[in-house]
Order: C-alpha cells, then sequence, then structure tokens
C-alpha cells in the first residue's frame, strides 16, 4: 500500500496542478475558477488513489474499477457549466477545462507527476497563448451591442439587415426606438474584430452616431 506521506503528496500536486489553472479562469472572470479546478484536481486524485488502494485492501482484482467511473461523473459537472442561449451554446471552454482537469488530477493520483505537469503546462498554453492569440488576430467572437442614432432610421434599420445578412451574423433584440427629434438602431451580435470593423466602417457617416458595447456576462 502506498504510504500516506505519498498519499498525501499526490493529493498536494493535483491540487496544486488545479489551482494554476484556476488562476487563468479566475482572472478572465470565467466559472470554475481556483476552489473548482483544485477541488476537481484533488477529487479525481483521490478517487485514483482509493480504486487502486482499496481494491487491493479488498483483494478485489478490479483496481480501476472506481478510477474508471470518474469519466463518466465530470462529464455533469461539466454539462453544468454549459447554457444554451439564443446564440447558441456559450461555456464550453470551460467545460472542457474541467474534463480535462479530471485527467491531471487522474494522472497526479496515479503516481505520473510529468504527465501531469505537463498536461497543465499544455493547458495554460492553451487558455493563455492561444486566446491572447486569438485576440490579436480578432479571430475571438465577443457579444456586443450596436447603437446608430440616426434622423432617418428606416433606411439604416434597411441597410443594417442587408448587411448582417451578407455577413450571416445573427442579430438579437433588435428595435427601433425614438430619442427626441431623432431615432435609435439597437440590436445585440456575437461578432469578431473583423466584422465589428466592417459593420462600425460601413454604418458609421455623416448623420450616423454609431457606438458600439461590449455585453457582459458572456463566458467560455
Amino acid at each position: 500500500m502506498l504510504s500516506f506521506h505519498e498519499i498525501f503528496l499526490r493529493m498536494l500536486f493535483a491540487a496544486v496542478l488545479g489551482t494554476a489553472i484556476g488562476v487563468e479562469r479566475d482572472l478572465r472572470r470565467r466559472p470554475a475558477g481556483i476552489r473548482t479546478s483544485a477541488f476537481v484536481c484533488l477529487a479525481t486524485a483521490l478517487f485514483t488513489i482509493l480504486s487502486n488502494e482499496l481494491a487491493r485492501m479488498w483483494g478485489d482484482t478490479g483496481t480501476t474499477r472506481i478510477a474508471s467511473n470518474i469519466v463518466q461523473g465530470i462529464g455533469f459537472l461539466g454539462a453544468g457549466a454549459i447554457l444554451k442561449d439564443s446564440m447558441g451554446l456559450v461555456g464550453m471552454t470551460t467545460a472542457a477545462t474541467i474534463f480535462v482537469e479530471a485527467a491531471i488530477g487522474m494522472a497526479a493520483g496515479g503516481g505520473m507527476y510529468k504527465v501531469a505537469g505537463a498536461a497543465t503546462g499544455i493547458v495554460l498554453f492553451g487558455l493563455v497563448v492561444l486566446s491572447w492569440a486569438a485576440e490579436k488576430m480578432h479571430l475571438k467572437s465577443h457579444m456586443v451591442m450596436f447603437r446608430f442614432t440616426t434622423s432617418h432610421a428606416e433606411n439604416v434599420a434597411t441597410e443594417i439587415q442587408q448587411l448582417m445578412a451578407g455577413l450571416k451574423i445573427v442579430m438579437n433584440h433588435f428595435r427601433v426606438s425614438i430619442d427626441g427629434t431623432n431615432s435609435v438602431v439597437e440590436f445585440e451580435a456575437e461578432v469578431n474584430g473583423r466584422q465589428q470593423e466592417r459593420i462600425v466602417q460601413q454604418l458609421n457617416r455623416r448623420g450616423v452616431l454609431t457606438e458600439v458595447i461590449s455585453v457582459e456576462g458572456r463566458y467560455e
């Protein structure tokens, strides 16, 4: 059997790796932050250890019986991070992160320290570096609200609908309201940097005041 010192070391190592991933999630204000990530890694490491140790204690040949159910169980936790809204599914990155955290915890629980550490490094590379690259290349989509204030709302509204249809972008909460002597055309859409620039450039002209407002509460 493993010594208490070895079991504690494996659990601690798993929790530290989960915390490292959770810090990135918290900094980006995403669900499944430090505590959740640390607990997922810790729990899966402990289940992996128990699966092996209890089987040896009871003379059971199925040393992976408990561990084999982790993959199924973690799926329920990941599913809770995925939400369905009018724009589709959100929270996919968080769900995938939880899934890989479970694998890292299992690796640490099995004493595969280098594998667990390498996997954590790859995950952080994907969350930090690839996300940064996507931002720089304007590949990442964001939910924003476009507001156009003009005296000729009908023409602008028609032009907006044609433009968004051409870009194949779905509009949400499209509305036209009156503000004094002017009309205001508003809608929300999930767009990347290049799409946002194109929309603004095409609609921003003399007599049209253009505003782009970030919509909070969206997450990966």
